[in-house]
């Protein structure tokens, strides 16, 4: 196989992330286990999957959410594939590809035996019309453009198994962005839906290329995905050939915790996903395996919106991250699964910086900068200046571990230096709207995986997440560098120029590292995870002899 360009991309990155990524790939083990052997994997039998949350939307390019890239991930194949264990990029539904050499076209050579789930085949032009939605949207459905992918221009199809991407400037991350479930290969009748037409509701029509489909949905509830019998186009590493081992998964929507962990316990459910870390200890002391894998992005962490008044004054976002203690954080709320965090990326990132010094916990410093930003103490212990109380508003994130003991944490910790935190619900009324309002959100608690240098770009540049609400033109310059610089030392370099920038500017507060946490009883075998810790079901297979 010959695709020299491709291999200055991807082969840089792996090299450069193979040590930090070996305590993530460690995670992908069980932390426990009955010590029995797995014999050989058997093909049949139901699977019965708690998740903690919903689904919302099944449009690959909003798939962050793990309910929703949960399935994705299984109902999609995709062009290429990222090896979880040394995060290389390896063919998938690409045999081949070319990268010119400054990153501003790629030509992929495609598998002619692939077929979408009713049974049409996928060839170049589909191809070309999933990226062509993926990179450039479709506003008259509602399509969004996928934050995996930038500076996309166009599509050529070749002939029918060779398509060529163009983008309008260098565009580094796209062989990465073509293995994540944010580039899931749909039928082209499917991309023809509505963004709505994606929600809840309408899985089992959402026509895909993966080992499962959706046969069945009671909303938002439970769903049933069938193993393809026609399915034999794995990534060629994989030893796995052929359709899925299971038959079906019942996957149940859980959202107590007490019932997904007691079904676990009782045998009534197999496998689950969001193991609270305070039920950690009881997965493992009653025999069952439990599961780490990391999420290798910007970590769990506080971003402060500056263009709050009160939060534009550097000195008062300083004092923030000195008044905060993240180690007390995971000593208190979570376990050694959750690591502190060191910068905004994590560890395990490709790019990491250690940005320790810009966040270490520091009270007297944090009252002291406040006293230099003329916040004096109040007859009630909160600082008050020209009449204002220093009060800040943060909403509970529900698709953040623990986030309102988190919240509630961090809150204690700022009234020490005389911050009051207002920690609020994520069920109120106004919640959608406040989260955009940096007036009544100047606090906003976040993640993001993704195991690609563009994923810092993701979380912070005004036209992605933007959980900054930033309209600071250098964060955006030093961002744009991440994700249009063809050199992989200098991408890098530019990615810890940005985690330099967000220190120094004290525009977020770190906090954790976030895994995913599931547990399974010891006759599930073959348990994996994509390459940030979305569950992986082609390879599962019971072994009830266990």
């Amino acid at each position: 196989m010959s695709r020299p360009a491709s291999r200055i991309v991807a082969g840089a990155v792996a090299v450069l992330v193979a040590a930090a990524s070996l305590t993530a790939c460690a995670s992908q083990q069980p932390a426990t286990s009955d010590g029995g052997a797995a014999g050989e994997p058997v093909t049949g039998g139901e699977l019965t999957y708690l998740e903690y949350q919903t689904y919302t939307n099944l449009y690959p390019p909003q798939a962050g959410f793990y309910p929703n890239g949960g399935l994705v991930n299984n109902i999609t194949a995709r062009l290429t594939w990222q090896n979880p264990e040394t995060l290389e990029i390896e063919p998938w539904v690409a045999t081949d590809w070319t990268v010119n050499d400054d990153a501003t076209e790629y030509t992929f050579d495609l598998r002619d035996d692939v077929t979408f789930s009713d049974g049409t085949p996928l060839d170049a032009a589909a191809v070309a019309k999933n990226f062509d939605t993926y990179g450039l949207g479709n506003p008259d459905l509602g399509l969004t453009v996928s934050e995996a992918i930038n500076n996309y221009a166009a599509s050529e199809v070749v002939d029918a198994d060779t398509v060529t991407f163009r983008f309008s400037a260098p565009a580094p991350g796209f062989l990465q962005a073509t293995s994540t479930i944010n580039s899931g290969l749909l039928s082209p009748a499917t991309l023809d839906r509505t963004l709505e037409e994606f929600g809840a509701g309408n899985a089992a029509d959402i026509i895909g290329t993966g080992p499962f489909t959706i046969t069945d949905e009671k909303l938002g509830t439970e769903l049933t995905l069938q193993a393809r019998d026609d399915y034999d186009w794995a990534p060629p590493s994989s030893e796995h050939q052929g359709r899925a081992y299971l038959d079906t998964i019942h996957l149940i929507v859980t959202p107590e915790d007490s019932v997904r962990i007691g079904s676990l316990l009782s045998g009534q459910a197999d496998y689950i996903r969001y193991v609270q870390a305070f039920d950690e200890a009881r997965v493992e002391s009653g025999g069952f395996d439990l599961y780490a894998p990391q999420t290798r992005g910007v970590n769990n962490a506080l971003s402060l919106r500056f263009t709050n008044p009160i939060l534009s004054d550097i000195k008062v976002r300083q004092a923030l991250v000195a008044g905060v203690d993240s180690q007390e954080v995971v000593d208190t709320v979570f376990t050694e699964n959750y690591p502190r965090a060191t910068s905004a990326l994590s560890s395990t990132a490709l790019g990491y910086k250690d940005e320790s010094e810009y966040y270490a916990y520091d009270p007297k410093k944090a009252e002291e900068l406040l006293d230099e930003a003329g916040w004096e103490e109040g007859s009630d212990g909160i600082r008050q200046k020209d009449g204002q109380r220093l009060s800040l508003d943060v909403y509970e994130a529900k698709a953040q571990p623990l986030s309102k003991q988190t919240l509630e944490l961090v809150s204690q910790q700022l009234k020490k230096i005389g911050v009051e935190l207002n920690v609020k619900s994520a069920d109120a009324g106004s919640y959608a709207e406040d989260i955009t309002d940096p007036l009544k959100t100047p606090l906003y608690h976040s993640m993001v995986g993704r195991a690609d240098l563009d994923v810092i770009k993701s979380q912070y540049y005004t036209k992605n997440r933007n959980t900054l609400l930033s309209d600071d033109a250098k964060l955006d310059e030093l961002l744009e560098a991440v994700a249009s610089t063809a050199d992989p030392d200098a991408r890098i370099a530019a990615s810890q120029a940005v985690q330099d920038y967000l220190a120094e500017q004290a525009y977020v507060i770190p906090l954790f590292e976030e895994p995913q946490v599931y547990g399974a009883a010891p006759y599930v075998q073959g348990i994996e995870f994509e390459s940030v810790a979305r569950p992986l079901f082609y390879d599962v297979w019971l072994d009830k002899k266990q």
